[in-house]
């Protein structure tokens, strides 16, 4: 019976990356098999290694099934053609058959060498500008006549190595999420990861949700901004809202945040809160008049930092800062993101997903949620190196603020 084959090529941390052990089982998966025609491997852990495999199936179509499987692995053609090149037929539409992008570092060939595409996202297009730059574009950026990068040949993905460092890898978790591991000793890694972030002049920036004030996160998160940790805040109406309920009232949701009692007419102070923002102006003018005077976003105000908020169907008001215009609101959140060296996920599935397809997988993603399901879906949208810790916020923040300040007397 005859088969097709093909040579492929992966180089890079192939092993401790476990991109090799994706590849072989998606060719054993799809019904293929393979050989190893050279496999140099690494001598030192940043040393890169090289792999020459040759990919057999029974016939043409599922080669190419095989082959379209392996190459967001990061194993592309031995002898790499030129990247295909089309015009985008008109604004905000592409070619039929562009390249989809990951948000693994990528490469293109094209004009014999090989070209690394900026502003990596998933789910974009790859548009090659005049001065032969490549760059990861949206859909409604495209305008009639962009040449559009289609089909996967002279497509590289690079699929990074996994970080060296302990408290960079949590070495301690052995898989996405824990919540089974000391807190504690996470509370620290976590720690030593923001402290490290500011000590390096990184930018760290927190993608929050209103559970970060309910159960009492918020003095936590104020004083991480007080002390120049946090280089941003993307984040929707009701985190702004409910902290500044609980600047102003001492309740979220009318509840009480001391004690979790509940307050005579407490129901109505989500929406006074709205309307004082709205009597002021703005929550810079409200904090400005002397009204609001604690909090997460009196702190953003007070040290500059600044905040995205983006609004849903479901919002009280909104507030006047919060941006309606989803489109608008994505590129906000594109801007503050950008120089981002780690994230902080808190607490927001929707917010979470939304800032994970943005960034690209050099970002260190850490993702903290009560429940499980939110970080296995940030996982299972594409944000695969997201490291999940599944614990109470409440709880977790004093931690980490305790660790940071530890830190910092050391």
């Amino acid at each position: 019976m005859s088969t097709e084959t093909k040579t492929v090529e992966m180089r890079g941390h192939i092993i401790d990356s476990m991109a090799l052990a994706r590849v072989m089982n998606k060719i054993i998966g799809r019904g293929g098999s393979y050989e190893f025609l050279q496999f140099d491997v690494g001598v030192k852990d940043t040393d890169i290694s090289y792999l020459k495999l040759q990919v057999t199936a029974d016939n043409t179509t599922l080669l190419d099934e095989i082959l379209d499987d392996i190459h967001r692995e990061g194993a592309i053609d031995i002898d790499p053609k030129s990247a295909t090149i089309k015009p985008a037929p008109k604004d905000m539409t592409l070619p039929m058959d562009f390249y989809s992008t990951t948000n693994n570092e990528t490469r293109i060939f094209y004009d014999n060498h090989w070209i690394l595409v900026q502003k990596q996202m998933m789910d974009k297009c790859i548009v090659l500008r005049d001065d032969n730059t490549a760059v990861c574009t949206p859909i409604r950026d495209v305008h009639q006549g962009d040449e559009i990068v289609c089909g996967e040949d002279g497509v590289h993905v690079i699929v990074p190595r996994r970080p060296r460092k302990t408290t960079d890898t949590f070495a301690f978790m052995n898989s996405g999420s824990s919540s089974e591991r000391p807190t504690l000793n996470i509370a620290r890694r976590v720690a030593q990861d923001i402290y490290n972030a500011k000590k390096n002049n990184g930018r760290v920036i927190i993608v929050g949700g209103p559970a970060i004030v309910h159960t009492g996160g918020s003095p936590s998160i104020s004083a991480m901004i007080r002390h120049g940790y946090i280089n941003g805040i993307l984040a929707g109406n009701a985190l702004a809202v409910h902290d500044i309920e609980s600047s102003i009232y001492g309740t979220s949701l009318g509840m009480r945040i001391k004690d979790a009692t509940p307050v005579s007419k407490g129901h109505r102070n989500h929406m006074d809160t709205v309307n004082e923002v709205f009597t002021y102006g703005s929550i810079r003018q409200m904090v400005d008049a002397g009204r609001l005077q604690k909090g997460i976003f009196y702190e953003c105000v007070k040290n500059n930092i600044p905040f995205v908020l983006a609004g849903s169907i479901r919002d009280d008001g909104p507030l006047p800062d919060v941006i309606t215009d989803v489109v608008q609101a994505q590129r906000k959140y594109k801007e503050l993101l950008k120089g981002a060296t780690l994230v902080l996920m808190i607490s927001t599935m929707l917010h979470s997903i939304a800032v994970g397809n943005m960034l690209p997988s050099t970002v260190q993603i850490i993702a903290v949620d009560i429940n499980q399901s939110t970080v296995t879906k940030l996982v299972d949208r594409g944000t695969w190196h997201a490291l999940g810790i599944v614990t109470d916020v409440g709880a977790f923040l004093p931690l980490v603020l305790q660790e940071i300040q530890q830190q910092e007397s050391t």
